[in-house]
């Protein structure tokens, strides 16, 4: 089962297992990760579930489809690593993964 670490904006981090064919956000709400908020549930239709993808893993996800690029700019302080981790599907290859949720979710 792949390990993901979620870290937050103060440097504190946890890390935790992840069924395979679920979203980094799915995980999260499941072991009640801190920052996650997941208002709509992951259907993309807010970004409540944003996250910065550390430097070494953007490129070894998939890339944002052009909706969830679009979502981005509503979420809090984007940057060039945002992501929504409702977008973001577990599987081995993404065992190790580290995420920082922002300080706060719009």
């Amino acid at each position: 089962m792949p390990k993901i670490t979620f870290k937050d904006h103060q440097g504190n981090s946890k890390t935790i297992d992840v069924d395979n064919g679920l979203s980094v956000m799915e995980g999260a709400i499941q072991k009640e990760i801190p920052g996650i908020d997941a208002d709509c549930g992951g259907s993309m239709a807010c970004a409540t579930c944003h996250v910065y993808v550390s430097d070494e893993w953007i490129n070894k996800i998939s890339k944002p489809e052009d909706a969830e690029i679009d979502m981005i700019d509503m979420a809090y302080e984007p940057k060039k690593n945002s992501r929504l981790s409702c977008q973001i599907i577990v599987s081995d290859d993404l065992d190790g993964l580290e995420v920082t949720t922002p300080e706060k979710q719009t």
